[in-house]
């Protein structure tokens, strides 16, 4: 019995040690623990909570409060088909998804010119599970959604690092 708490112990410890964090959790600077989002669809605002959750940050209702203003603009999301079969039906598409945006602070003070987020996935449509390929088509959207946040998030974290050096 007093073995397993030593090996429960040691487990936890080192576990804390080597730096193990959740999937999709951030450690955030104090100034980014309130962050105002002006802009984006429902799925990125969504997105923006979700991860901001799992990091102890939140989304401020305005930007007074805010340590950083995320500017969204420009946002779009396209599908292309890639090929097509014999019979004329889409074989593979092409989701593409960009945006632009810029950082400010809560006084609209610019911190970083605007850039661009582009993601672009491909994936096969077979014609016999024309169901479960609409549902893989939402999970694809919503991990690009996820990839937008994360580099913007990262982005920012660099961005409030170097204004304070």
């Amino acid at each position: 019995m007093l073995t397993k708490k030593a090996v429960i112990i040691s487990l936890a410890l080192l576990l804390s040690a080597c730096g193990y964090h959740l999937r999709g959790a951030f450690e955030l600077p104090e100034n980014m623990k309130s962050i105002y989002i002006e802009g984006g669809s429902g799925p990125l605002l969504d997105q923006f909570k979700q991860v901001l959750k799992s990091s102890s940050a939140n989304i401020s209702d305005s930007r007074k409060g805010a340590g950083l203003v995320i500017k969204i603009a420009n946002e779009e999301f396209n599908r292309r088909v890639v090929s097509l079969s014999s019979r004329g039906k889409s074989n593979e598409f092409e989701l593409e998804y960009r945006m632009d945006y810029e950082f400010a602070n809560a006084k609209d003070a610019l911190l970083m010119e605007k850039q661009t987020v582009e993601i672009r996935r491909e994936y096969y449509n077979d014609q016999e599970f024309v169901i479960a390929k609409e549902n893989e088509e939402n999970v694809i959207r919503n991990e690009m959604y996820q990839q937008a946040v994360q580099s913007i998030l990262n982005r920012a974290r660099v961005v409030l690092e170097a204004g304070k050096k």
